[in-house]
Order: structure tokens, then C-alpha cells, then sequence
């Protein structure tokens, strides 16, 4: 019998790095930072939803708590003149406090651009999710993501799948569309994986989105990202 593994966790340590960076000197704290992460990451999912936003990275260090976060469109999130990211950073460090009103480092936020949208699982997940509560045809919105995610030149192979009751149906059933090779067993595979959730009006739709960008045979810099300045 074979074991499913997350294609993340599968190349820990070898083409990927952690996305909470810290130490914890106790049990005590290491409890308390696992649970600060835990509400920073579901807060901002909800938060952010529809901002195409990737991923969600936690740095520490003795006196600062830096969150990172990635996304497609850094002007719904920065908003005019970073009005919107002072907002958000103000009611991040007001759910912080709730869950850890002993912790006292100073909140810095980061938000970066992500220069090719269509070579990242996420925001693949997010357009079919789109796609989806817009109530447009499922085959239509796999085929055009597709064809839009291979259109990339990074891109070597890309899979879509979704489960649920697809167009209504009362039975659920599974789709999915493949283009290209996604070898999940190559350690050095650069595969971006994510998962993402439709609410529909006759039930949930799950959406799994695999993208392989080739083979990493030294360490890659982040060049697909750019920063983008904003009031700390």
C-alpha cells in the first residue's frame, strides 16, 4: 500500500522551507506559538479571500513577529495609500493579544507580489473557485484554467481535480483534467500543490490544484517575487 503525502511536506528540507520560522526556549512557548500561528493563518484566509493571496509565512525573533504574506493582488490588500494594510496589521495584533496577551513583539507585515500568477497552486485554486460560484460550466472552467495555467513557460504539467456535487447532481463525483507530467515521487520536482473549497448553493465543491515547474538542482532565489514597500 502506498501513502498520500502532501507534495509540500514531501520536500521539506530539500526544495522547501518551513513557513513558521522560530525557536521556542519552552514547551510553554512553543504551545502558545503554535497556536499563534495557527489564528494568524486562519484570520488572514478569511480575511483575504478573493485577493488571490498564496501563502502565509511567520518569521520570529526576540522582539519582532513578522508575517509575510504573498499574493497576486498586493493593491486590494495595501489598499490607497496603505490605508488597508494599517487596518489589517491593527486587527491582526488585536487577535494576537486575544490568544496571546503576554506576547509583546512588535508586529511587522510584509506583502509580496507574485510576478506570475498563473504558475502558483493557490491562485489556479482561487480562479476555479471563481469560476465555480459564478455557476459557470465545470468542464469550461477546468479546460480554460488549463489551458491558461500551460500557457506559462515555467509551467511543465499542471492537474485540476474537483469533487462534489458537480452541476447539481445528487450524486457526487469527481473531475479532473490533466496536461504535461506531474512526477509527485521526484524530491528535486519544484511541484506547487493547494487545495481550495466552493460554497455552493447545493453543497461544497473541494478543488486540488497540482502544478510541476520543473526540476530544482540548486537553491532556487525568489526571483518569481517582488516586494512591495509597505508602511510598517
Amino acid at each position: 500500500m502506498t501513502h498520500t503525502v502532501h507534495p509540500y511536506a514531501h520536500r521539506l528540507g530539500i526544495i522547501r522551507d518551513w513557513k513558521s520560522r522560530w525557536f521556542a526556549r519552552d514547551a510553554k512557548s512553543y504551545r502558545e506559538n503554535i497556536k499563534v500561528d495557527e489564528t494568524i493563518r486562519r484570520f488572514l484566509t478569511k480575511r483575504l479571500r478573493g485577493t488571490y493571496t498564496s501563502g502565509i509565512e511567520i518569521e520570529r525573533s526576540a522582539s519582532t513577529l513578522r508575517v509575510i504574506l504573498a499574493t497576486a493582488r498586493p493593491g486590494l490588500v495595501i489598499g490607497r495609500s496603505g490605508e488597508n494594510a494599517v487596518k489589517l496589521r491593527k486587527e491582526l495584533s488585536d487577535v494576537i493579544r486575544t490568544v496571546a496577551p503576554l506576547d509583546r513583539r512588535a508586529l511587522k507585515f510584509d506583502i509580496i507580489e507574485l510576478r506570475q500568477p498563473e504558475t502558483d497552486a493557490s491562485v489556479v485554486a482561487y480562479m476555479v473557485v471563481e469560476g465555480l460560484e459564478k455557476r459557470m460550466p465545470f468542464r469550461r472552467v477546468l479546460k480554460q484554467t488549463v489551458e491558461k495555467v500551460m500557457a506559462s513557460r515555467e509551467v511543465e504539467g499542471v492537474r485540476v481535480t474537483i469533487s462534489g456535487r458537480l452541476g447539481g447532481a445528487e450524486m457526487s463525483r469527481k473531475e479532473e483534467v490533466k496536461k504535461g507530467r506531474i512526477p509527485l515521487q521526484t524530491f528535486r520536482a519544484d511541484i506547487n500543490f493547494a487545495n481550495e473549497e466552493a460554497h455552493l448553493p447545493y453543497g461544497v465543491i473541494g478543488v486540488k490544484v497540482w502544478i510541476y515547474r520543473g526540476n530544482v538542482y540548486q537553491d532556487k532565489s525568489t526571483s518569481r517575487r517582488s516586494a512591495v514597500s509597505v508602511a510598517r
